[in-house]
């Protein structure tokens, strides 16, 4: 694509953004009583009675609420009031359309880019937002991609006009911790020469932490007032909180002998890890329990990771992690199917975590990892109001979901594929007999 072809691309885009807002609704703030109510707290079991909503948070809720006279009244008769989930990672607004390259900003160039921040590149207007929203997905973990330290991840509300306005809270370096895994069959290499690369690639991430760590001691020092300043390395001062175990490092780890070396490489360094992925996890469950880090895993929805097991261990896994002792929060790891993660927590519910569990896994198990469950993650008098009205189980894909709210507003349950369904359903061609 050549400039005048992007440049006209860019115009076209534009223009079809803003016919598309346009036609969408807008989310509504105020104060509202979601009435006749199952309510799910998640924290505190089951309540049966009314929410109210007002200033963005959960002003009361029980048996014994009233409406207040100035709220406007939501029956929700026959309905569960529920968190709005969260997915613990995703590509939410950093990639769109993958045969256009302008619409995907997930990696950047070079495999050493930490001071990269995922939020910044956030696009609120991608089409994907209010498709994931009204499947009851509310917060997503946006991640970058591509290299051994692509930049931080951040959380996201999936309401918000700008990056910052999306912004709910938590922020996590992205780590690619080196792996004996196979890119795929085209891989020709010999298992000598597999751990050979495994090994050179552990050595240069070990490098580049011992770097940093020196120029923590110089910046520590330089604040002190008792040496000169360091030199301007952007990367390095990224990696700082991270080195001091400040900040959490997201470590993306699969196979088992990896999280194994895993374990050992954070024990060593102590680093405040989340380990995500983890599709093997159920093999060293007992040990991932013993290092008391908490894991990020899925799609669910997958295939086993090797040839000869079951067909249901990708469905079993944080099951299993989870009966070992271990944190548990799920993620789809999708950029446009994330509506799909009530779906991936079925599936976990019935292979062995249990409903409960899971409901917890993708509400406020996340909220903890991520340190904001004193605002997300369950329903309690001072949370924030963000919370989903649904005609039943929502880890069934019969189930309609009739309320979104996020953080008190809200939000618009029409979006580009109800539009689509509308246009098409009843469609008149327009020919005359």
């Amino acid at each position: 694509m050549n400039n005048i072809q992007r440049i006209l691309w860019l115009l076209v885009l534009a223009g079809s953004l803003l016919s598309l807002q346009a036609q969408e609704s807008k989310a509504v703030q105020g104060t509202f009583a979601l009435t006749n109510a199952r309510i799910e707290t998640v924290s505190q079991g089951v309540v049966n009675g009314t929410l109210v909503i007002r200033n963005g948070k959960i002003e009361a809720l029980g048996a014994n609420v009233k409406a207040p006279a100035d709220a406007k009244v939501i029956d929700c008769t026959g309905k569960t009031i529920y968190p709005g989930f969260i997915d613990g990672g995703t590509q939410v607004g950093l990639y769109e359309v993958g045969s256009i390259e302008v619409t995907i900003d997930d990696a950047e160039v070079g495999d050493f880019t930490p001071h990269m921040q995922a939020l910044t590149a956030v696009n609120p207007n991608s089409v994907v937002i209010p498709v994931t929203r009204v499947n009851g997905v509310t917060t997503v973990l946006t991640m970058p991609s591509g290299n051994v330290l692509p930049g931080s991840a951040a959380l996201i509300s999936l309401h918000g006009y700008t990056p910052e306005q999306m912004y709910a809270g938590f922020k996590g370096l992205v780590l690619e911790f080196p792996t004996t895994a196979r890119p795929g069959r085209f891989d020709t290499r010999s298992e000598e020469d597999l751990k050979k690369d495994t090994e050179k690639r552990l050595k240069k991430l070990n490098d580049i932490w011992d770097e940093a760590r020196q120029y923590a001691k110089i910046d520590s020092a330089f604040r002190a007032g008792g040496g000169e300043a360091p030199a301007y390395y952007p990367e390095m001062a990224a990696l700082v909180p991270a080195v001091l175990g400040q900040a959490t490092v997201l470590i993306e780890v699969n196979v088992s002998s990896d999280i194994e070396a895993a374990i050992k490489w954070v024990e060593e360094h102590k680093v405040k890890a989340v380990f995500t992925g983890v599709s093997e996890g159920w093999r060293v469950a007992d040990k991932l329990a013993k290092a008391r880090i908490p894991v990020i895993t899925g799609p669910v929805l997958g295939l086993p990771t090797r040839e000869y097991d079951r067909y249901d261990k990708a469905y079993a896994n944080a099951g299993l992690m989870l009966k070992a002792g271990v944190k548990v929060a799920l993620r789809t790891n999708e950029a446009r199917n994330v509506r799909n993660l009530p779906f991936h927590a079925g599936f976990a519910a019935a292979y062995g975590m249990g409903q409960e569990a899971a409901l917890r896994a993708i509400t406020l198990t996340p909220a903890e990892i991520f340190g904001v469950a004193d605002r997300m993650g369950s329903l309690e008098v001072g949370k924030d109001a963000t919370l989903i009205v649904a005609s039943g189980d929502p880890f069934e894909p019969k189930t309609q979901i009739s309320e979104v709210f996020i953080r008190g507003w809200k939000m618009p349950l029409d979006n580009r594929q109800t539009r689509l369904n509308d246009e098409f359903l009843q469609r008149d061609p327009g020919v005359k007999k």
